[in-house]
């Protein structure tokens, strides 16, 4: 009870010092908390619009995908024919079916030619309008779509792009273009999942989306009443034979259910990753606040000692106040959590998809994780402070405050720090030398590890060498001002080392991932200038296939000398050792791609490759599979006949682009599957005549005006948005790794403002022999900024060795240039100058505010 007392009287004695800390676990624990109750709320709001969504009993055919995904490689939906209707309303049990048609491989433009498509990657959904429609949409404007010329669009939609009845509508399909007036427009009445949806009646569906009459893509089912859907499976099984998939309400539910679930997993995971590095950043925070109010109570402790407490006593009245800081700040960061996910709901709204607040949902686990995780955190940091706690002497009340021992790093802690500095770079270095990827990989992990904990415990030594370097080419010429921080920095190394250590763990993981970043950029602008050789290239940017109305119009534009188009599809392989691939990617083009891609081969000509019943093969595979030039593979189409191919050429494995490609032409292709099971073009090269590229670059953009959802590109185009794909990936990884930097940044300012507590009457008798409010200030900002600089240094200089030991692994597979960034590395580190000054902005102003008389008769 006296341990408790006398804990509970410490902490809010100092709860002004505590705040900075506490405010780190609440937003480590906030981090936490909102990424699992947003999580946990998209899973209930999916779980509800899968559950209004499916039918009791659904048919599809048998190769459409589990989640009833719409599209295909040909640009077609899998269809199946009208008659299987009949036979499934036939089937006992069943109280109604119907038949639906829908795909996701259209684009739908407005009468400017914009596209409508959502620019949040969600699907655009055309399909026709049907009971089960009506379940969950309402008709909020005008009526369902009758006939060709009509077509409904959901409200959504209609808000964003401001249209309204009566405007028109064009839908771009693999059967070709067709315009329809907006005859009515329907509200969602389940949760928006982000995408576009359109409705035709049912024959213009099967006629726009398919080609054909009399085929549907599902037929929904009613179970009659007492007809369980396990029982309506078996009938409709039975009544149509095994040639077609049927699903439950429940196995529908369940494959979306698991298509979502897995991307979510992936977000919830990355986004607690990040949570967990804010966390290690605020366990040195945590460390810093209870060492130095340790050392600012030495004679309080001591004289503790003197009177009987035991160091048991002591220990546990140091964690018991960090108990105390966990806990308050675990449970204010749950509240906050719940805030957080609430504003991510929101920020998905802008996107789209529109998640209510009524299917919050916040499992009991959620505030129990993030408490205990907070808690365990808390406790552990203020571990090594409490002992330290502990073994203050008796004699100790009659010292001034602080411990002579905090002065300097122990030599045991240097040797420490090398040792794993040491091994860590070994590590890295081990992993520059790997033969395999696969293997380099773990040794980078490893010394990435090893060298930033080497760096953690090395950081008090590393600190009096580099703090002075700054202060010799920064502080110096602020004079006695500029060389009084210099000095309160290497004051305690301790300190000062793990409050850089701290920032430093934020920059490193920036440099590292700038450097590869940019080296990722660079290495494949440098491949692309080496094999590419054509001037365009168009492309869906979000894997649409291209029809054939957009290459037609491609081959119309006057100026080219060749198009050249490209198609992916899958295919069994069985090679002459006996061997099976049930599933491979072929690329089949026409011949004129050898002049497009300057394609690298170990042995035969690539040419070659695209003659009849021809084939090529990569380095690996061919090794694999003991492949020469003439062997015979025999190739099984998907939705096509058998083939045996000829091997006529090997490709280089050094290859980037294409990298794995096997070759085929399509005239080869064409022989084995049928025209209507064809896959659609993924990508269209254009090369211009000599001296007609800006004219052709014109004309070709010109002629896909009407195709929106394709993008043309000349090389400089295609390599920036390269570039800004990946910058765009890096700015989302740079916002998450802002908590931890945020966190390091409190981490500063609570130093400074212990440090200023604990110079209290060293900051009176300085200002009582002249130092003015200003010079003190200064003084502070100017230790601040030190500091924030040394953490920089240590993260960006770690950084830049972990991202320069990755780019040899990226080497491997052939991204060989190593680019550093250098303008986001020095700005970086500029950066971390005002991030000191920022820092220093409230401690410094309390020290200039301090009354120089009490300051002097402070203990």
């Amino acid at each position: 009870m006296t341990v408790l007392k006398t804990s509970m009287r410490n902490f809010f004695a100092h709860k002004g010092r505590m705040a900075l800390s506490a405010v780190a676990v609440l937003l480590s624990v906030a981090f936490v908390c909102g990424t699992l109750v947003f999580t946990d709320t998209m899973n209930t709001t999916f779980d509800k619009l899968f559950a209004a969504t499916s039918s009791d009993v659904t048919v599809s055919a048998q190769n459409a995908s589990d989640t009833g995904e719409t599209t295909s490689s040909n640009g077609r939906p899998p269809v199946m024919p009208d008659s299987v209707l009949g036979k499934v309303r036939a089937a006992a049990g069943v109280k109604s079916a119907e038949g639906t048609v829908f795909s996701t491989s259209v684009t739908v433009v407005d009468a400017d030619k914009d596209n409508l498509s959502p620019s949040s990657g969600a699907p655009t959904i055309v399909g026709s309008w049907s009971a089960n429609e009506a379940r969950t949409m309402r008709i909020t404007e005008g009526a369902a779509p009758q006939g060709t010329g009509q077509i409904m669009i959901d409200a959504d939609t209609a808000d964003k792009h401001g249209l309204k009845l009566g405007d028109e509508l064009g839908v771009i399909t693999a059967v070709g273009t067709h315009t329809s007036k907006i005859s009515g427009i329907a509200a969602f009445q389940v949760t928006n999942p982000g995408a576009a949806v359109f409705y035709y009646d049912t024959k213009t569906a099967q006629q726009m989306l398919v080609g054909k009459p009399g085929v549907f893509t599902n037929v929904n089912i009613t179970a009659a009443a007492g007809v369980s859907d396990d029982q309506l499976k078996k009938n409709v099984a039975a009544a149509i034979g095994g040639q077609y998939k049927v699903q439950t309400a429940k196995e529908t539910a369940d494959a979306n259910r698991k298509d979502v679930g897995e991307f979510l997993n992936v977000m919830k995971y990355a986004m607690l990753g990040f949570a967990g590095i804010a966390f290690l950043v605020g366990i040195f925070l945590i460390i810093n606040t209870f060492s130095m109010l340790v050392a600012q109570r030495t004679r309080e402790i001591g004289l503790m000692r003197a009177i009987g407490s035991s160091r048991k006593q002591v220990n546990r009245s140091v964690l018991v106040e960090a108990l105390l800081l966990g806990v308050v700040g675990s449970v204010v960061g749950v509240g906050a959590g719940v805030g957080i996910a609430v504003g991510l709901m929101k920020l998905m709204g802008l996107t789209g998809m529109n998640l209510s607040t009524d299917d919050l949902t916040v499992a009991w686990t959620t505030p129990v994780v993030g408490v205990a995780l907070g808690v365990i955190v808390t406790v552990l940091a203020a571990y090594l402070p409490a002992r330290r706690a502990g073994k203050v002497s008796p004699m100790a009340a009659l010292r001034d405050a602080g411990a002579p021992a905090d002065a300097k790093a122990g030599r045991v802690r240097a040797v420490i720090g090398a040792v794993l500095t040491g091994g860590g770079g070994l590590c890295l270095y081990l992993a520059t030398a790997a033969g395999k990827a696969s293997e380099g990989s773990l040794w980078l992990g490893l010394g990435v590890v090893l060298t930033l904990i080497g760096f953690v415990v090395i950081g008090p030594l590393l600190a009096g060498g580099v703090v002075r370097v700054l202060g010799a080419m920064l502080l110096r010429v602020f004079g006695p001002v500029g060389r009084m921080a210099e000095r309160n920095a290497l004051r305690n190394p301790r300190r000062t080392g793990a409050t850089g250590a701290a920032l430093m763990i934020g920059l490193a993981l920036v440099a590292c991932l700038s450097v590869v970043g940019s080296s990722m950029v660079a290495s494949a602008t440098d491949q692309l200038d080496k094999t590419v050789g054509t001037d365009f290239i168009i492309q869906n940017d979000t894997g649409q296939p291209i029809t054939p109305q957009a290459v037609q119009a491609a081959k119309a534009v006057p100026g080219l000398e060749r198009v050249t188009e490209y198609k992916i599809l899958e295919a069994g392989l069985r090679t002459p050792d006996g061997k099976t691939s049930a599933k491979e990617t072929l690329n089949a083009a026409d011949p004129s791609y050898v002049k497009d891609l300057n394609v690298e081969t170990v042995a035969g000509d690539l040419a070659d490759a695209y003659r009849p019943d021809s084939m090529s093969v990569f380095e690996g595979f061919a090794e694999a599979h003991g492949l020469k030039l003439g062997s015979k593979v025999d190739v099984a189409f998907k939705d096509g006949d058998k083939a045996t191919l000829t091997v006529r050429a090997i490709t280089s494995d050094e290859m980037v682009v294409d990298k794995g490609a096997m070759y085929v032409s399509i005239a080869t292709v064409a022989k084995y599957v049928p025209a209507d099971r064809m896959p659609l073009d993924m990508l269209v090269f254009a090369t211009a005549k000599e001296g007609q590229q800006d004219a052709a670059y014109k004309a070709l953009k010109s002629a896909m005006h009407d195709y929106p959802q394709y993008k043309v590109r000349d090389q400089t185009d295609y390599k920036q948005a390269l570039k800004d794909q990946i910058g765009q990936l890096l700015n989302l990884i740079y916002g998450l790794l802002a908590l931890a930097i945020i966190v390091a940044v409190l981490g500063v300012v609570n130093t400074l403002a212990l440090s200023v507590v604990e110079r209290t009457r060293e900051i009176g008798l300085m200002r009582a022999i002249g130092l003015s409010r200003r010079q003190l200030r200064r003084m502070i900002r100017l230790e601040s900024v030190v500091i924030a600089l040394f953490g920089a240094l240590l993260g960006l200089g770690l950084g830049m060795g972990w991202g320069a030991t990755a780019q040899q692994l990226l080497a491997l597979e052939g991204l060989k240039v190593l680019d550093i960034p250098w303008p986001t590395i020095i700005g970086v580190f500029l950066a971390s100058a005002f991030v000191g000054l920022f820092a220093a902005l409230v401690p410094a102003f309390r020290a200039g505010r301090m009354n120089v008389l009490n300051a002097i008769a402070t203990d």
